[in-house]
């Protein structure tokens, strides 16, 4: 919780800060050890700034009967003081699994009462009869995978460890282009297994791979989708390199600039 002398609204401090609470026509569904917690056909996707989106649901969609409120509390500048319930279902107990702004601040006076889950606090969910995964996707991002013949090199430790005029462009709203490159086409004899996973609620879950080239090594460098969602399929199995972390990418043999900031 935020220290009194910091409860305050920020709202007059920064105007441009987005808080947007979106309508959406899916059916949208939690569930937790065999038992539906929660299923509404008039779910709200809140899109904030800096934050993944998040389903609220009003009461009503909710199996309060499953809820108990506890004394825990969270303090936003931008929505209010927001009150939590433990969730028991199927001899499990998981506390502050639901949260909801009962008195926010009147700029997003909208959201008041409505309830919202911590994503992973539940086992499953689904938009109309498909899984979805990490958390929702927000309506205003788009993927695109375009085929490139354009030359494209990848430079590490001095060395070539990619070359390719095979790459597939993946752009990604607010990220940078990525790279996915044929392994045929990447010193794949350079790559270690790594152990380490991620997911992304576009494009999928990602394994990785280390670089190790004369005694140096690049953890978790690379990565790939070998089962990527059906938006994004075409990045099968190809391979991608953190540019950030790279000496460089180059692309029509110019060194690219590198990007800012290390998203997959």
């Amino acid at each position: 919780m935020a220290d009194s002398a910091e409860r305050r609204n920020l709202w007059p401090e920064h105007p441009d800060y987005r808080v947007d609470f979106v309508p959406t026509e899916k059916r949208v569904r939690g569930v937790h050890a065999g038992t539906t917690i929660v299923d509404s056909t008039n779910a709200r996707l809140m899109l904030e700034t800096g934050h993944t989106p998040v389903y609220y649901f009003p009461a009503s969609d909710v199996r309060l009967d499953l809820l108990s409120p506890n004394s825990s509390s969270t303090f936003c500048p931008f929505k209010g003081e927001a009150s939590y319930w433990d969730l028991s279902v199927g001899g499990q107990h998981l506390k502050d699994a639901v949260w909801s702004y009962r008195e926010p601040f009147p700029e997003t006076r909208s959201i008041q009462g409505w309830l919202a889950f911590y994503w992973n606090a539940l086992e499953h969910w689904y938009e109309e009869d498909e899984e979805v995964f990490v958390h929702p996707r927000n309506p205003y991002v788009r993927i695109d995978v375009r085929q490139t013949s354009r030359p494209v090199r990848v430079l590490a430790g001095g060395a070539t460890v990619a070359e390719s005029t095979r790459a597939r462009l993946l752009f990604e709203t607010g990220h940078p282009t990525r790279f996915y490159l044929p392994p045929e086409d990447v010193r794949t004899d350079l790559l270690r297994p790594s152990q380490t996973t991620s997911g992304c609620p576009y494009k999928g879950f990602a394994r990785y791979w280390s670089l190790e080239l004369e005694g140096a090594s690049w953890p978790d460098l690379v990565w790939s989708y070998p089962t990527p969602f059906d938006e994004v399929r075409r990045v099968a199995d190809y391979l991608c390199f953190y540019e950030e972390r790279c000496d460089a990418v180059e692309l029509d043999g110019e060194r690219r600039a590198r990007p800012s900031a290390p998203t997959r």
